[in-house]
Parts: C-alpha cells; structure tokens; sequence
C-alpha cells in the first residue's frame, strides 16, 4: 500500500470540510422537515376527501382554513387524526421558521449568494444548497467537468465510429440535481423563459406534460435555458444509410465512412420533478 501511494497510482478525493459539511446537514435537514410536513398535510386532505368535503379557496392552513377545518362534522376519530396531524404541523413548522432565520442570516453574509440568486429560479436557499454541495468550485478545471461530476451529462456508448448518448448519468450529488430541477420549475415562469415554455408545452401537446420539459442550468455564471426534448428527424432530415452489401458468402462488409448515417447531438438533462 505504501509503494501504491508513492507512485500515485490511487486516484485523490475531495474531503468537504467541517463547516461545508455542517450547512450540508443543515440544509438537508430543511428538506427532511418540509417533506414530513407535506406528508401530513396530504393526510389532512384525504380524511376530508373521504367524507365528501372539498378544499376551500384559501387552503387548509390559513386562518380562514383552519376555522373551516375546525367546523366541519367529521367522526371522532377522524377529528382525532386531524387535530393530531395540525399539532404536528405546527410543531414542524416552528423548527422550519427557525432554520428559515439561519439560512436567510448565513445567505446575507455570503458575496456569492448574491450573484446566485440573480439567475431566474435561483433563490437564497437554492444557492445556498448549490454551494454546499458544489463546495470549493476550484476543484473543477472547467464547467464541463463540473455538470459530469453533478450527473448531468448524457452518458455515451460507442465505439471509434458511432457514439450512442443516453440519459443524463445521475453521479454525483442527488441533492444538486434536485435543487436544480427544483430551480428549472421556477424558472419556467420568468418572463425570460415563459413564453418559450409555453411553445414547447404547446408544441408536445398532452401526451407528454410540459413539467416533464429538458430544464437545463448550465455551470457557467448568467446562463439558465429551458430547452425542448430532441424530436425525431423526418426523413428528409435524418436519410437513411445507404444498404450495406454483402460478399458471396453472405457476410457483410463494414459501411465506408461516407455513408454513416448522421446521429443527433446529445440531449439535455431532463428535470424530472
């Protein structure tokens, strides 16, 4: 082993240090709490589903909303789980406006949340994930090599003539990828992006619903792109190759370079919230 790391043949890893790894945990620890609240939220909703009561306009979880809850004739025991799951909620939601301070208080004091959140879809919480999981940006000698290490570049099967692209890999960091899909949602609403989200929406029609639209933001600082998926080429496009001949015992032989049909660049990331 000795010999092994004398001649640099083990490959070095980034270690995050301590305070990296404390707003990692931090952050995360947002997004666990939010998530449970959501889940009981969904509970709240599917017991008055069940005895035939629908949402008010202002929701559940206003005042307004919570007087209607309040006043609804429900059985025993579905008051039970109500009342219960709104303590809950209210408990969670203490500790989420806690964090809130401290994230909002840790985003202030740092110049590159400032240049973050100047992106569409890009907020104080967003960034602050981003540069957690990032953690030192020098690491990386380009932003190309910054989008392979967070997964979103398409992975390629080939050989020294054809290269087949697929889907994005998913290495990396699952938190970056869903803070930036979650920003990509945002940022389809943007003036800047709204009115070329809506074409693509309208172009895939209903087969295919527009939240399920290739969001891409690139590493590179001021660039964020919605962009449609690739769609088949016609014929006149993408013509066929040329029919490969055989010899006279069947075999056939390789297809000259200058016949290789064209192949579309590749897609991409695909945000799937």
């Amino acid at each position: 082993m000795a010999q092994l790391l004398r001649a640099d043949l083990l490959p070095e890893a980034w270690i995050a240090p301590p305070p990296v790894r404390e707003l990692r945990a931090l952050l995360r620890h947002r997004v666990h709490l939010v998530r449970v609240r959501t889940l009981l939220r969904n509970r709240i909703h599917a017991i008055v589903a069940d005895h035939g009561h629908d949402r008010p306009r202002g929701g559940y979880w206003s005042g307004p909303g919570r007087a209607w809850l309040a006043s609804l004739p429900l059985p025993a025991v579905s008051r039970e789980l109500v009342d219960d799951n709104l303590g809950l909620i209210d408990a969670i939601q203490d500790r989420v406006d806690r964090l809130d301070g401290e994230i909002h208080q840790r985003a202030r004091s740092d110049p590159r949340v400032k240049v973050l959140t100047q992106l569409p879809g890009v907020g104080p919480f967003t960034a602050l994930v981003i540069l957690a999981e990032v953690g030192d940006i020098s690491r990386f000698a380009s932003a190309r090599k910054l989008a392979s290490w967070a997964g979103l570049t398409p992975t390629v099967r080939g050989s020294d003539r054809v290269a087949h692209y697929g889907h994005i890999s998913k290495e990396g960091s699952v938190w970056l990828r869903w803070v930036l899909c979650e920003a990509a949602q945002s940022a389809k609403r943007h003036p800047q992006f709204a009115a070329t989200f809506q074409a693509i929406a309208k172009r895939r029609g209903k087969r295919s619903p527009p939240s399920r639209s290739r969001a891409s933001c690139s590493p590179a600082p001021g660039t964020c792109s919605l962009t449609p998926a690739p769609q088949p080429r016609s014929p006149a496009q993408n013509p066929r190759p040329k029919q490969q001949r055989g010899d006279k015992h069947g075999r056939r032989s390789p297809v000259p370079p200058g016949e290789l049909a064209d192949h579309p660049e590749p897609a991409t990331p695909r945000s799937n919230n």
